[in-house]
């Protein structure tokens, strides 16, 4: 399984290895990108073998030839460890793969769904490689899985139908609990990607009744970068130091622009926050009926929700018992049930191809 310790594919990666374990799944990651860190590499060695590739991710590169290294190292790995699938979670790192060996690909994001998402426009032309590459992997899959139904619209409105695509959310090993609350407004977010949306957030904070805490770095690997000042910035924190704040909120905020699923939402139901959220497909597929929803556009939309659950503790606790129950459908057991049902079946098409071959 390809994994990158940079956004929330790591999350989705531990989680899911740690529930595969339970059905007698093993697990080898793969790493791209920026090394992880300590305490992310004593996470995943916990969980199965971690190898650390020489290849970038490839939305930190501006030349796609940076990229041609990558199915290379992906085959050797795979054919060394005699694997029964590989899982890569981002569609190009499908691209070119020659194995024999059976290949599942997630699009949690790609580049063009994000300008699509965050900027209403198609990707640069100096980007367009990107399209085709991510093209190229999602064909190249025995089969692809999207974290939600509106990320596979527009996976579809972007690369064209898929009669192989699968929806399978995700999903947090976080406990369901319902802790003693602070009077504080909680969000987290890696704050330098436009699509998280930060900016219009922090812009909010003045008009809050409760101080606003915005956990998260603030400088991406690419040099990426966002000035926030009104909110309280801890920075960034490990995920254990995150849930911890996160447990402790009792109201939590997702601005994005641009979410396949949003994990930090669904950590947050888990937690017993009431919501409030951007007012985008995704959010409305999963959480309509849970959460306060607020033009992602609008500062004065997100304080204004904000406000109204300061100031109604009843519809407070009742959108926080919403989220929670709805929160309880995305268990780990049920990801990894499905994500095994996938697997078993491109494996057994796999040998009935090689069989019919063979005769």
């Amino acid at each position: 399984m390809t994994v990158d310790a940079v956004g929330g594919v790591w999350r989705y990666a531990m989680d899911l290895a740690a529930a595969l374990a339970a059905v007698d799944v093993s697990v080898i990651f793969a790493g791209f990108g920026p090394r992880p860190s300590g305490e992310q590499m004593r996470e995943a060695q916990a969980l199965g073998a971690l190898h650390w590739l020489d290849a970038p991710l490839d939305w930190t590169v501006v030349d796609p030839r940076a990229l041609d290294g990558v199915a290379v190292e992906i085959e050797a790995l795979a054919e060394a460890q005699a694997v029964d699938i590989v899982h890569v979670n981002l569609p190009s790192q499908a691209a070119g793969l020659r194995t024999g060996i059976p290949v599942l690909a997630v699009s949690h994001s790609c580049v063009v769904t994000w300008f699509a998402g965050v900027r209403g426009t198609d990707v640069p032309e100096d980007w367009a490689w990107q399209k085709r590459l991510n093209a190229d992997g999602l064909r190249r899959a025995d089969a692809v899985v999207m974290p939600s139904r509106s990320h596979g619209a527009l996976v579809e409105a972007t690369y064209g139908a898929m009669a192989h695509l699968t929806v399978v959310p995700n999903a947090s090993r976080l406990a369901t609990v319902l802790p003693e609350k602070a009077d504080m407004v909680f969000a987290a977010g890696r704050w330098w990607d436009e699509g998280k949306n930060g900016a219009v957030l922090d812009a909010a904070a003045p008009a809050m009744l409760w101080p606003l805490v915005m956990a998260g770095p603030l400088t991406g690997p690419a040099g990426q970068g966002v000035a926030l000042c009104h909110a309280e910035l801890p920075g960034a924190l490990s995920h254990r130091e995150t849930m911890e704040r996160m447990a402790r909120a009792a109201i939590v905020v997702s601005p994005s622009l641009y979410e396949p699923f949003g994990l930090a939402a669904l950590e947050a139901a888990r937690s017993g926050a009431a919501l409030v959220l951007a007012d985008i497909p995704t959010y409305r597929e999963l959480w309509d009926g849970a959460a306060l929803f607020a033009d992602p556009h609008d500062p004065d939309a997100f304080s204004d929700a904000v406000n109204r659950l300061v100031d109604d503790p009843r519809l407070r606790r009742a959108l926080a018992l919403r989220a929670q129950a709805k929160a309880r459908r995305f268990t780990p057991s049920a990801q990894a049930d499905a994500m095994l049902d996938l697997y078993t079946r491109i494996a057994s098409v796999k040998r009935s191809h090689d069989l019919a071959a063979a005769e």
